[in-house]
């Protein structure tokens, strides 16, 4: 029987529960790729702006330099047109082809108004020892290829449940979200957004995910990574900055 999977509405109304299945769906695809990150030693070199190995790098490190280099050809193909698509990198490139989207029901001016990506490139790096053997093992181009992949791949799931889910939560109370919004009251809004028992329940999952895709890893080719780090990583990092994409949405929404 074929699977049928239907994209987000482009209408003014959001199904809480199908976003938080694709936010489920994302799970996997963080833990796939720092489970492939973390087959590389932790590498600090390439995290050092003075030894990128690039003449002319202004002080850029390796990371930061494939990091934007990733995300100036993502600029030219329309990537960062997508709502959830956050760029890590500032003065990015005009698209090279014309970018037509359909509606997304997303009452915000500036996508970037909810962007988080500061935080989240801090928290991954101080995850990357965690995860990572200590050490050099001189794989500096893998490690910064797998720091990107990750790292977008952590964007993607932060923003979409950022602009996605306030919008489903601010249609199921119209009334409640604007006057919070409207008086800028970011305690009240935090305290609305957050469900402790969903957390939970996601962390849970997390760590259940990680444990089972890694089941039938051999330990003489494969590393394994600690469930209890990226459960952890949820808890701290991810969770956390969707609430406060969440917030910045609210504050900086369209309100009529």
């Amino acid at each position: 029987m074929p699977i049928s999977m239907k994209p987000i509405r482009t209408t003014d109304h959001f199904e809480l529960t199908h976003i938080a299945a694709i936010l489920e769906g994302l799970e996997e695809t963080i833990i796939f790729k720092l489970i492939d990150r973390a087959q590389f030693a932790h590498n600090p070199d390439v995290y050092d702006p003075d030894k990128s190995g690039f003449e002319g790098a202004d002080g850029e490190s390796l990371f930061h330099l494939r990091l934007r280099r990733h995300e100036s050809m993502d600029a030219e193909f329309g990537r960062f047109h997508v709502p959830e698509e956050r760029p890590f990198m500032t003065d990015l490139p005009a698209p090279k082809r014309k970018v037509i989207l359909p509606a997304k029901g997303i009452h915000i001016g500036d996508f970037d108004a909810v962007n988080v990506t500061e935080k989240i490139q801090k928290a991954y790096l101080a995850l990357i020892p965690e995860i990572c053997l200590p050490g050099d093992d001189g794989q500096y181009g893998s490690s910064v290829e797998h720091d990107v992949a990750a790292l977008q791949a952590i964007s993607r799931r932060v923003h979409f449940g950022a602009l996605y889910v306030s919008e489903s939560k601010y249609q199921s109370d119209p009334k409640k979200y604007a006057e919070l919004a409207r008086k800028g009251d970011r305690q009240g809004l935090m305290a609305s957004l957050t469900r402790a028992e969903v957390e939970e329940r996601i962390l849970a999952r997390v760590a259940e995910k990680v444990a089972h895709i890694q089941a039938q890893i051999n330990p003489e080719v494969r590393r394994s990574v600690p469930p209890e780090a990226i459960m952890t990583f949820y808890r701290e990092s991810v969770i956390p900055l969707t609430k406060e994409g969440e917030i910045r949405y609210f504050l900086n929404r369209t309100y009529r």
